[in-house]
């Protein structure tokens, strides 16, 4: 990455880890065949690939054949709604991909709390005997504001064992989204009582376009893209070799430094979030005070139009988010700081500033005196 840009948006990309970029390399020229191909380079190919298979599910808790490579978390999301034609339950402060796919199916939407937080007997109320999927993320992509995922399975566990008292054969499942939280908290399935979970190797230093769904054998799926049989016959397609080999070590790498990279987030975001709100004791600070992702500071400057305050920050080359990319994309307050109740004078003042491999303390230092500097600037304009 150009090294004279300050970027505070690791929540929506990250750059590729260069030992990611280094395993993934052979399969682009000398390693390039097609990994059902009968002869003995391409079943070493095969090998490959089922190794990192093996090495995601081990990473996750799961087993290599429960796990289907995908073209991104969208279609992860996607494929995980396929388990059901019947009553689904999400969050009002879900990814767009998540709430898209709950609209084309019987549901209900849950309210967060003002903090961003959704509260295990909020689902325990919306669940009907008709319900087949429950569907939260496991943190935040706006607010990093982590969720109460095990408490949450706890409630689906006990509606499915009183459905199997009763006689009644209706699944319900458990998805989660986990992709803005793998690398900063525990993703082990087993440990947070999941169904099912997405994985996206873009938001931790892998390639972009590869994502995973990890669902357990129990879960029945439908094809969502039909051809050859590759993915359990679930998803046909030539496997994409050198996205999952990088997948796979991304995801090593994540686990391995996931302590030490969460303390360090913490005490970087913590160090920025002090310095803004000394400087503006008037801004607000959205998200769980305590359950949060260690790299997300979301910071609202009330009366301000934060989009200027994107443009003005990137001609001193610190690169912000006002939110999510899909909402800044389309130009829209976003749907999270509606649904926790942000008044529009504060959420059109919000910024999204995440932190992550590229932060250190000198350039958090020289960000916070920029953004100082720029809200100071945008509050004189608007108060002539």
């Amino acid at each position: 990455m150009n090294n004279e840009f300050i970027y505070l948006d690791h929540a929506a990309a990250t750059p590729i880890d260069s030992r990611v970029h280094d395993v993934m390399r052979p399969y682009f020229s000398d390693e390039f065949y097609n990994p059902s191909s009968p002869y003995a380079p391409a079943v070493a190919v095969r090998r490959r690939y089922e190794e990192a298979k093996h090495s995601l599910a081990q990473n996750i808790g799961g087993k290599s054949d429960e796990i289907i490579i995908t073209a991104g978390a969208t279609e992860s999301i996607n494929l995980a709604f396929s388990a059901t034609t019947g009553h689904v339950v999400v969050a009002n402060i879900e990814h767009h991909a998540v709430l898209e796919a709950a609209k084309a199916r019987e549901h209900t939407i849950v309210e967060a709390d003002e903090n961003g937080l959704i509260l295990a007997e909020v689902i325990a109320v919306a669940i009907t005997p008709q319900t087949q999927l429950v569907s939260v993320a496991l943190a935040n992509n706006e607010l990093g504001t982590v969720q109460p995922i095990r408490d949450i399975a706890e409630i689906i566990k006990n509606e499915r064992q009183s459905r199997q008292v009763h006689g009644d054969i209706t699944p319900i499942y458990f998805h989660c989204d986990a992709s803005q939280g793998v690398g900063q908290i525990d993703c082990n399935v087993a440990r947070l009582g999941v169904d099912m979970m997405t994985l996206n190797a873009g938001k931790i230093y892998g390639p972009k376009q590869v994502g995973l769904l990890w669902a357990g054998n129990h879960v029945k799926l439908s094809p969502q893209i039909v051809g050859g049989g590759q993915e359990r016959g679930i998803r046909s397609g030539t496997e994409n070799v050198a996205g999952t080999v990088g997948f796979a070590k991304a995801l090593d790498l994540a686990s391995e430094h996931r302590k030490y990279e969460f303390e360090r987030l913490q005490k970087l975001r913590d160090f920025l979030q002090e310095k803004l709100i000394t400087a503006f004791p008037n801004a607000v600070i959205s998200g769980h005070p305590k359950h949060r992702l260690a790299g997300h500071l979301h910071i609202s400057f009330p009366n301000l139009d934060a989009e200027r305050m994107v443009f003005a920050l990137e001609n001193r080359n610190v690169l912000v988010a006002t939110g999510s990319a899909c909402a800044a994309n389309k130009g829209t307050r976003s749907h999270v700081l509606t649904a926790i109740g942000l008044a529009p004078e504060i959420a059109d003042g919000s910024l999204r500033l995440t932190l992550g491999h590229l932060s250190d303390e000198n350039n958090i230092g020289q960000a916070a005196e920029i953004i100082i500097e720029e809200v100071k600037s945008e509050y004189a304009r608007v108060s002539r």
